[in-house]
């Protein structure tokens, strides 16, 4: 009877760590994952929001790129509005406020593409640290 009631608690623990770990979780879409982890990288960047596809998109400073923000590589791009509001990380969601201002910060980001020449790549971001808000 006591290796029975130990065992439900037990159990009850481990049911309660893991809900509380995925409501910590913001993210509904994945944005880093096995198949596409070995390509994210950081880079410093300015994050804004600008009148067309997609709507949010990173500057990387020091050059001509820019990155289009999704929400991860198991959205749909071609019909979906993800492109007007993609899942940021919650250190991102707590001082982006898209149209009062813009971040700079280093954001690691995962290529939904590869790059080409003269065009926006598309991303997601993953994580993003030593953010500066720009009014």
């Amino acid at each position: 009877m006591r290796y029975v009631t130990i065992r439900l608690l037990f159990i009850a623990v481990l049911a309660c760590s893991a809900g509380s770990a995925a409501s910590n979780s913001r993210r509904k879409i994945a944005c880093k994952t096995p198949r596409n982890s070995k390509s994210c990288y950081w880079t410093h960047g300015r994050l804004g929001l600008y009148n067309g596809t997609p709507a949010f998109r990173i500057w990387k400073i020091g050059s001509h790129r820019l990155l289009g923000v999704y929400s991860g590589p198991s959205v749909d791009r071609e019909d979906s509005l993800d492109n007007e509001s993609p899942e940021f990380p919650l250190s991102v969601d707590e001082k982006f406020k898209p149209f009062e201002n813009r971040i700079f910060a280093d954001f690691e980001v995962c290529p939904l593409e590869p790059e080409q020449p003269g065009e926006m790549q598309a991303v997601c971001v993953e994580a993003a640290k030593n953010i500066v808000v720009e009014k």
